[in-house]
């Protein structure tokens, strides 16, 4: 499985470059590159692979990932029917991982920053106010010029740097072993995988997408994500589970059938595994959390 290695077209250890997206789904490949990467997602929801990390994204998504992390965003299904009022509003920026070497040699400055990156190296999603105060800069950043603009990025930088408010997304002993060759395998099998969870899927028509037959695709995936094809499905469907079951509107087994699992006993098992309690518990701990925060 291999992520694609993108060169986003940028030279020089002092280049910022800021994209907006406006579109109505997300099309990128599972792909890396040599620069760091913010992704601010202004509005959009769906599923998101960083590193070895599966995770739901939603309106508000703040990621900082490092250089050669592979990473991929697949929109959740709405958005592939290109309705008015249902389009991806997010915003990029690409900076090189020397850039803070480059702009000053105080290492009370320095220090920070540079952990930073390197927690980025794992990916982090930064939330609560650190959030707030980020995308409050980041939505009106790219229509700035000049000074301003670097300003900006620096202040984001600096909130980045001194926030405790974030969670690292790639397991510690994750590696990136994806070679370029593999690039349009990999991203046939996450794209299709994020799109046909909530259903029975057979190996090999997982394997047929890769032109293999399913005990060499086992090979092939594990080789290459570190997880058995069965832990990443699992991963992936628990992943949505635990969106499902913040809505009351859901029953523990309507959550089960929604994320692919056919029988409660399983659903529970594997929930059970993957995030430590159990689909009910899950549920009341959600419930006492917000209860806190509404007081």
């Amino acid at each position: 499985m291999k992520a694609q290695l993108i060169d986003v077209g940028l030279s020089g250890s002092k280049s910022i470059h800021i994209k907006k997206v406006d579109e109505f789904f997300l099309d990128s490949p599972f792909h890396f590159h040599h620069l760091c990467e913010l992704v601010w997602v202004e509005k959009s929801s769906g599923k998101r692979i960083v590193g070895d990390n599966i995770d739901n994204f939603e309106d508000g998504d703040l990621v900082l990932m490092g250089p050669q992390l592979p990473h991929i965003w697949q929109n959740d299904e709405l958005f592939y029917r290109k309705k008015k009022g249902n389009r991806v509003k997010a915003t990029v920026i690409y900076f090189p991982p020397d850039l803070p070497l480059n702009l000053t040699d105080e290492q009370n400055i320095l220090n920070p920053v540079l952990e930073l990156i390197r927690r980025a190296s794992r990916g982090l999603v930064f939330y609560g106010a650190t959030s707030q105060k980020v995308s409050k800069i980041l939505s009106a950043i790219s229509g700035e010029e000049g000074l301003t603009k670097i300003i900006n990025f620096l202040e984001v930088i600096d909130i980045l740097s001194h926030s405790m408010e974030y969670r690292q997304l790639a397991s510690i002993s994750f590696k990136n072993l994806y070679e370029e060759k593999d690039t349009d395998r990999i991203t046939k099998v996450y794209q299709f995988l994020m799109q046909n969870f909530y259903r029975d899927i057979n190996l090999q028509e997982v394997a047929d997408l890769c032109n293999m037959t399913p005990n060499a695709f086992c090979r092939f995936f594990k080789s290459r994500t570190q997880k058995s094809f069965t832990q990443f499905l699992n991963e992936l469907r628990i992943g949505h589970a635990c969106k499902l079951i913040q809505n009351e509107a859901y029953s523990v087994a309507d959550v089960c059938y929604e994320s692919g699992y056919n029988n409660l006993a399983n659903f529970n098992k594997f929930f059970k595994l993957i995030t430590g309690i159990t689909p009910s518990k899950y549920r009341k701990k959600l419930e006492l959390v917000n209860l806190v925060a509404s007081h």
